[in-house]
Parts: C-alpha cells; sequence; structure tokens
C-alpha cells in the first residue's frame, strides 16, 4: 500500500550533501521552463512564473538548476527578482557554456574569454558574489578540454564559484576533469524511459557525485493519464508524473531530479512525489 506524507514538502525526498558542502533536498526545481517558447525570451506569464519561484521555496525546495542559456538571462534574471535577498539553505545551479543564437538553437562555446563572460554575467543578473554550483553545460569539441577545464580552475581560485558540475558528459570525461578538479555534478539526460547514461548514473553512485537528471518528465510524455504509468499511478491514487520522479528518487541516493514547470498548480503536483512511497518491487518492475 502506498503512502504520501500529509505535509506538501520537497524534504521528504531525503537530502544529498552536493561536493560535500551544499546539502539540499533531492527534489529541487528547473528552472528552464520560465522562459519563452524554445526556450527563447521572456515567457507568456511573468507573474506566474515568479509565482511559482516563491512556492518553491514555500515547498521546502532548496536547489534550483537554471543556466545562462535560458532565455538567454531570463531565467536568471526572474530568479533574482522574485528570490533575492536568498534564503541560506538555497543553492543556485547554473550554467555556461552554450550560445543562443535562436529559439530551440543550442550551439556549444568553450572558448575561456566566452566562459569567463557568461559567469560574470550569471554572478551579475543572479546579484551574487559566488556561484555555489557553476556547471559547464557542454563540454566544446572544437576547444581543447584543458583549456575549458583551465578555465574553470581559474574561477575557482578567484573565488567566484565554489563547487562544479559537468553536462551531457560521459564517465571518461567526468575522469579527466576530474583531474583538473572536483567533480560535485553530473546532468545528463535520464528518465524511466531513456537510461542511455545508466553507466554514468552507476559511476557517480560510486563517486558519491551528484546526479542530476535533466528532462526527468520527458517534457510531460511520462506524465500521460494515457501513458505506460498510468496503472501503477490508478493503484496509488498518484498521478503519472509523481511515479515517474518517485521511481527517480528510489533508483539512486545521489539522483536529484529537478522537474520544471511555469505552472505553480503543476509545480505542487511534483513536490508531492517527494512523499510517494511505492513498494520497492513495483518500482524494480517499472
Amino acid at each position: 500500500m502506498s503512502t504520501t506524507t500529509n505535509t506538501l514538502n520537497a524534504a521528504a525526498s531525503g537530502s544529498f550533501s552536493i561536493g560535500g558542502e551544499l546539502p539540499v533536498h533531492r527534489l529541487g526545481f528547473g528552472a528552464m521552463r520560465l522562459t519563452g517558447d524554445g526556450i527563447f525570451g521572456p515567457p507568456k506569464d511573468r507573474k506566474e512564473c515568479l509565482a511559482v519561484l516563491r512556492r518553491a521555496i514555500e515547498l521546502g525546495v532548496n536547489l534550483i538548476d537554471t543556466a545562462e542559456s535560458y532565455g538567454p538571462h531570463v531565467s536568471e534574471e526572474l530568479i533574482a527578482e522574485a528570490l533575492h535577498p536568498y534564503p541560506k539553505d538555497l543553492v543556485i545551479a547554473t550554467k555556461g557554456g552554450l550560445d543562443r543564437p535562436g529559439p530551440n538553437r543550442w550551439d556549444p562555446n568553450g572558448k575561456p574569454a566566452r566562459l569567463r563572460e557568461e559567469l560574470e554575467g550569471s554572478l551579475r543578473r543572479l546579484r551574487l558574489d559566488r556561484i555555489d554550483l557553476w556547471q559547464l553545460h557542454r563540454i566544446d569539441p572544437a576547444v581543447p578540454e584543458d583549456e575549458q577545464f583551465g578555465a574553470i580552475v581559474r574561477f575557482r581560485e578567484e573565488g567566484k564559484i565554489r563547487c562544479v558540475g559537468l553536462s551531457e558528459v560521459t564517465v571518461e570525461q567526468i575522469a579527466r576533469a576530474r583531474r583538473h578538479f572536483p567533480v560535485a555534478s553530473v546532468q545528463n539526460r535520464y528518465n524511466l524511459a531513456d537510461r542511455e547514461w545508466e553507466a554514468v548514473l552507476d559511476y557517480c553512485e560510486r563517486e558519491n557525485i551528484a546526479f542530476i537528471p535533466w528532462f526527468p518528465l520527458q517534457t510531460g510524455k511520462l506524465a500521460d493519464p494515457a501513458g505506460d504509468l498510468a496503472g501503477v499511478a490508478k493503484r496509488h491514487k498518484a498521478t503519472p508524473s509523481k511515479v515517474a520522479l518517485a521511481w527517480l528518487l528510489w533508483r539512486s541516493p545521489v539522483m536529484l531530479p529537478i522537474p520544471g514547470t511555469s505552472k505553480v498548480r503543476h509545480l505542487e503536483e511534483n513536490v508531492a512525489a517527494a512523499g510517494l512511497r511505492i513498494p520497492a518491487g513495483e518500482l524494480e518492475e517499472l
């Protein structure tokens, strides 16, 4: 029999310490959707997006993931507008390394000068002196890895970033990066229906590196009431999206799902997954 905690709070998802120094509740919030179509330009309903961010904090979310490229700049600006001055326990993770020439276009750019420009912009927009978790959005294949990693080393030495993460990387790339700096997090595409990066997740679990799955609900496909999760959801009086997020939390103790939305109602549905308890046998079958 499944149960859901009476209190709607992200704390029910458990906790993890990113890099051994940034304790967060495991269910966070991804701020990519707080933008216009194609993750470009301002959102259609700015007021609702600001309400989503404030409600996330009320619900115990203390990990918000964003990026310089979301908008670009829009997501970071909204976070600062809604939440600054920030709660002491809030970890804001942002990213650099992708240029945005237009809607739905993402071009890697790992040139050190460009990475610095993005970092400085993120600090300014977020109104921070230091980024708690700064992630390289992509390793640019056109720029030597050592140049990209060397720039990140300098950012850390200057005190502008605290912990470092990587995105869309292989185990081998993580290992090479770790020769330059500790890798605190890895953000790869992963969800119940897409487990291409299973080996990376296993590596992160062995090394106690946070694994932040992006696309945790396949942009709503796993939340489809008529989809593959409908049966399990019905048995436990839950929505398919709650089941998909509960599975991610069960899958690994280093998993930090960051479902995103621009609607308060959807945010509350996602946070409710933190308290959903489904028997391990059923989760294993999924």
